[in-house]
């Protein structure tokens, strides 16, 4: 901010810092001008749209808004959006395939894990990158490798069943 000391008035002459953004997500090419100090969260929700991508607590322990970046599982709201310059990430709106559910969403209405549906999208798309990671994974890897993912409904009794029941499928 400057002052003009002839007329007394305030008026802004910086204007924030900002990037260009080349990334890919869910499969599109994009690009804009972001401020540096944006979070990926808020840069999907807010300036793409993007709503499925959840934000509870913001400081990056819940896993709601967990999206993956080049297959990896980050916490969005903790990340910032020059984080994924150059790269690629999914939300959960991107992960269906032909617009029919993919297997994890399948088994998650299946067995009732989707209650609320606040935390669904980042437990599923933590899911997926664990079962990509090892699709041999145990129950007792698959269990703790969604630690990060905080459901305050189910009680991860239908979780855990719908994580079973995806990782027996994608074996096939």
């Amino acid at each position: 901010m400057s002052l003009n000391t002839n007329d007394n008035t305030t008026e802004s002459t910086t204007a924030p810092d900002t990037f260009h953004l080349h990334c890919t997500i869910n499969g599109q090419p994009i690009e804009r001008d972001v401020e540096v100090d944006r979070s990926l969260l808020s840069f999907l929700r807010d300036d793409l749209g993007l709503t499925g991508t959840k934000g509870s607590c913001l400081e990056g322990e819940c896993g709601s808004c967990t999206v993956l970046i080049d297959g990896v599982p980050f916490n969005s709201c903790v990340t910032l959006a020059g984080r994924v310059n150059g790269r690629s990430v999914t939300t959960i709106e991107g992960f269906a395939q032909d617009d029919k559910p993919a297997i994890l969403q399948e088994k998650f209405l299946e067995t009732g894990s989707v209650q609320c549906g606040y935390c669904s999208p980042g437990l599923i798309l933590t899911a997926y990158a664990l079962l990509q990671a090892n699709p041999e994974i145990t129950e007792e890897e698959l269990i703790k490798g969604m630690e990060a993912n905080i459901c305050r409904c189910t009680g991860y009794t239908a979780i855990i069943e719908a994580l079973r029941r995806a990782r027996r499928e994608m074996l096939k």
